[in-house]
């Protein structure tokens, strides 16, 4: 049995973010899957929204997160995200974070850029198109060279976390997977969920391997409410190729200019919104997806005069992997999974419905992203959210270690599935969630994911083992998926019903809490 004062699932922006604050008062463990940058963040090459432009700026951003979200923002959160956004962003430019400036020449401000759906250029970059791994490792090098308390934080790599620990209805602690097979008991005065995405639910997803939703789905075993399950985020833009991996095109490059055509060359976005390449990414999304029922939908910078490589140096790098080059050729598109909109349900401070759990990040539902988010919006969420989560922690997680009451932890289930079908049984799943509670949904694909993954349910892999927990996981994420997206008899921002085309008069969110789905304002 281990103690500590504050366990902190995830090592990306939201968890690290966190963990340095808390480590003021008390010792963190944060544990992550993998080594510690491998997390959404790292992956993260758009850029991070921030309206650093003052009061108007901060106006501008909120309305246009609003507008984003298609009827569903909480308001008060969006107000929470942009107008703590420039301070917790100039905490980064103190913690050494190298953001993208202008030569010297021209007073090496900092470089802003815009992307779809933003009135205005806000978007801060890393290494051109690095910005997610650049954050990860500022925050983690701040960590390790005297930014926090000595010996106040633990970081340990390779761990898989089972379940939460729940006594007399409050979380006080995690089962955990150490890299050796060995199972660890760790109890806290508070946990924080900071797990990120699940875009490994599908077949298609630009998302890191680590993506498979276990914070969602251990909060929502434990007994918490999720919420907006149903809004899944398919980034527009992601490079098909056969034997390639869904590597994502960010949206930077049509925010530099780069086109959309299809299999005729010809250019398309107009006939689906004003803004062209820039429209909300849903809209973009399933725009492609309806051109590319005719052949091939490309991105066209062929007309751009700008050193693309010294731009965009990662997308650059993996293209020529394949012969291709950004300016000489066309690059084939399509869309993948991306960013998961819903979560579990929290309160703008990281409170969830279960006591002494707390989340922030992909893995949390704050309402701010609405049913579809505002680019670049994402890397700000966790760190605004990760820093106010931390805070709540330290007011109210005041319970001594010696009054935590020691949980049982259950054991291994009977026999172990082979790795081998445990893999078969995940790319089944995920096959399944593509095709049928994918991009474009209706009744009877949703009624037959709930039956696949009825009969999944069947033959769920056993054995106390990484994929074996990541396949359960998965299983849970994937019902609470096709569950909401199955009652939400509408079609609102990244959800598109084919059935029910229009949208309602009033926006609801979905909540799904122990087996029961409900709608509210």
């Amino acid at each position: 049995m281990e103690r500590v004062d504050f366990l902190v699932v995830g090592a990306g922006i939201a968890g690290l973010s966190a963990a340095i604050r808390l480590a003021e008062v008390g010792t963190v463990l944060v544990v992550t899957k993998e080594e510690l940058a491998e997390s959404n963040t790292a992956y993260a090459q758009g850029g991070i929204a921030v309206a650093m432009g003052g009061d108007e700026d901060v106006a501008l951003h909120l309305e246009d997160t609003m507008a984003a979200g298609d009827g569903l923002v909480n308001r008060g959160a969006a107000a929470v995200l942009v107008s703590q956004g420039p301070r917790r962003v100039e905490e980064l430019l103190e913690w050494g974070t190298a953001f993208d400036r202008h030569p010297a020449a021209e007073g090496g401000e900092l470089m802003r850029t815009r992307e779809g759906a933003h009135s205005l250029s806000r978007i801060l970059h890393a290494n051109g198109d690095a910005t997610g791994r650049e954050i990860a490792v500022s925050l983690l090098r701040h960590v390790r060279e005297g930014g926090v308390r000595k010996g106040s934080i633990e970081l340990m790599e390779w761990t898989t976390s089972v379940d939460l620990i729940v006594e007399g209805g409050r979380v006080v602690g995690a089962t955990l997977l150490d890299g050796e097979g060995g199972l660890r008991v760790v109890q806290a005065r508070a946990v924080l969920l900071a797990s990120g995405g699940a875009g490994q639910v599908y077949s298609d997803t630009t998302n890191p391997a680590v993506a498979t939703g276990d914070g969602i789905a251990m909060a929502y075993r434990a007994g918490a409410a999720v919420s907006d399950m149903e809004f899944y985020q398919f980034h527009p833009t992601a490079f098909t190729a056969e034997g390639a991996p869904r590597f994502l095109m960010s949206e930077a490059l049509r925010g530099e200019g780069a086109l959309l055509v299809n299999a005729a060359g010809e250019r398309f976005m107009e006939r689906y919104h004003p803004l062209l390449e820039l429209a909300p990414r849903d809209v973009v999304a399933r725009a492609i997806t309806r051109e590319g029922m005719d052949g091939p939908v490309y991105l066209d910078m062929r007309h751009m005069k700008k050193d693309l490589k010294a731009r965009f140096p990662g997308i650059s790098g993996f293209l020529a992997g394949y012969g291709l080059e950004l300016g000489r050729d066309l690059i084939p598109v399509r869309p993948a999974a991306h960013y998961l909109m819903g979560g579990v349900k929290t309160d703008v401070q990281g409170r969830t419905s279960l006591p002494g759990l707390y989340a922030a990040g992909e893995v949390a539902c704050t309402g701010v992203h609405g049913a579809n988010r505002l680019a670049s919006n994402s890397l700000l969420e966790g760190l605004v959210f990760g820093a106010l989560a931390a805070e709540t922690m330290l007011a109210e997680s005041q319970v001594a270690k010696d009054e935590l009451v020691a949980a049982p932890v259950a054991g291994s289930p009977a026999g172990v599935t082979s790795e081998a079908a445990t893999e078969r049984w995940i790319r089944e799943l995920r096959e399944l969630m593509w095709k049928y509670a994918g991009l474009l949904r209706d009744a009877d694909g949703l009624r037959q994911a709930t039956r696949g993954l009825d009969a999944l349910a069947a033959t769920m892999p056993k054995g106390l083992f990484r994929r074996a927990v990541e396949a359960r996981n998965l299983h849970v994420v994937a019902e609470l998926i096709v569950a909401s997206a199955l009652g939400r008899e509408e079609s609102r921002g990244a959800h598109y019903r084919n059935d029910f085309p229009l949208r309602d008069a009033v926006g609801k969110h979905s909540v799904m809490q122990r087996g029961r789905l409900e709608f509210a304002a």
